[in-house]
This record gives C-alpha cells, structure tokens and sequence, in this order.
C-alpha cells in the first residue's frame, strides 16, 4: 500500500481507527488471521496498511504532535476531544485558559458552513390567557411558557448533534464568549492567531516528522505534503 503524501497517510490512518472504533486499531492481528490460508488483498490490504500506520505513527511521535494530529485530521469524536484537551495545556498561548481552551476547540472543530448546519425549528408560545380575577391563569400561562422553553431548548440540542460528529453551537464561535474581561475584539483577534498559528506549526512539524519515517519504510509514492 503506497499514499500519495503524507497527509493522506495521516488521514487514512486515522480514519481506521474509526473504522474499528469497537475494538481500537486492532485489525492487524485479526486480518492476519483470517487470512493465514491466503494473501490479504483489496480492503483488508488497504485497511490493514492504515493500521499499521496508525501503530507506527502513535508509537514514534512525540504527544503533542500526534495530538496535533488527532485534533486536526481525526474523525474519532472521543479520540479528537482528548487530544484537544491535551493541545490546551502544552500550546504557547498570551490568552487566559478558558478563551485558549475555546481557541484549540474552534481550531479543531471548524465552523461549518450556514447550507451544512441544521435549522432549528422552534415553536412559539400561545397566547396567554387573560384573567378575569388577580392570578386566575398565571399558574396555566407559566406552565404553557415554560414548555414551550423545554421542547425549543431540545429543538436546538437536537440541531447541534450529528451522530459522530462534533457540531458547536453557534455561540461557541464567537470570541466574546471566551474571556469575561471585556478586552478588544483586536486584543482577542491577536491572541486567536497566536495559538493558531502556534497549533499549525505543531502540526507542521509533526507532518514532517511523519513523512520521515513513512518514506523510512517505503509506503509514499507522491509528492510530499
């Protein structure tokens, strides 16, 4: 099995063990044996050379860049969130923790596009209904309101869920949220770049790193990333 780059090989990877979220990235000995009696071909070939990518990668990487990894490529939805977590506490960042950990968590999980995102579908109250004596429907119009907030509140969790996919509310993305000092949108602007950009640089570095050693074992046969 021969990627194209680098970056392919990371994503293959990857992607395998999503494959076999139910027992890790384990296929290799399975595949293994049920085919001591012939050769592996066609998608146990290609699946078990993911694998195995996957083993080499996570065995020689330093953690902070296999995580940089895992929270950029991956579409293991635990795996990506703890490599997340892992990034906020060695990334170089100017900011306070809570608005670096909402920086990694944006970096990692992209806004989607408006067409992509689900529409939430929300119902409005009735009308309240007016009383003849002090209090008579105050008790029926707040429980008429306070359901209406209950099944709106489930519409939007519902529009922010896809099954394995991280999807963010769209307050997540906005930077005003991640810090309570009430600073600059520039102050925050500049922060946002700073721990962006030092996040690129360690995936860059793990790129490299991981095209060293998958052109060690011969598995490129394209350009480099």
């Amino acid at each position: 099995m021969n990627y194209h780059n680098v970056i392919s090989a990371v994503v293959r990877a990857l992607a395998a063990e999503t494959i076999n979220s139910a027992g890790g990235c384990d296929y290799e000995p399975k595949v293994q044996t049920s085919k001591q009696k012939g050769e592996i071909s066609g998608k146990d070939a290609a699946l078990l050379a993911d694998c195995i990518v996957h083993k080499l990668l996570h065995a020689q990487l330093s953690p902070r860049h296999w995580n940089a990894l895992v929270a950029k490529y991956s579409t293991h939805s635990g795996r990506k969130i703890d490599s997340i977590g892992r990034l906020v506490s060695v990334v170089p960042s100017p900011a306070p923790l809570l608005f670096t950990q909402r920086a990694v968590l944006v970096w990692a999980v992209p806004q989607q596009a408006k067409g992509i995102q689900r529409k939430v579908v929300e119902v409005k109250a009735p009308k309240p209904r007016e009383n003849e004596e002090a209090g008579q429907w105050d008790w029926r119009n707040k429980a008429a309101a306070a359901a209406v907030e209950r099944a709106n509140k489930h519409a939007r969790a519902v529009a922010e869920t896809k099954p394995g996919v991280i999807v963010l509310s769209e307050s997540i993305y906005d930077m005003t949220n991640w810090d309570s000092q009430g600073l600059t949108e520039r102050t925050y602007q500049r922060w946002n770049k700073a721990i962006k950009g030092a996040l690129e640089s360690m995936v860059n570095e793990a790129l490299v790193e991981a095209q060293h050693m998958l052109e060690a074992v011969g598995v490129l046969s394209g350009e480099a990333a």
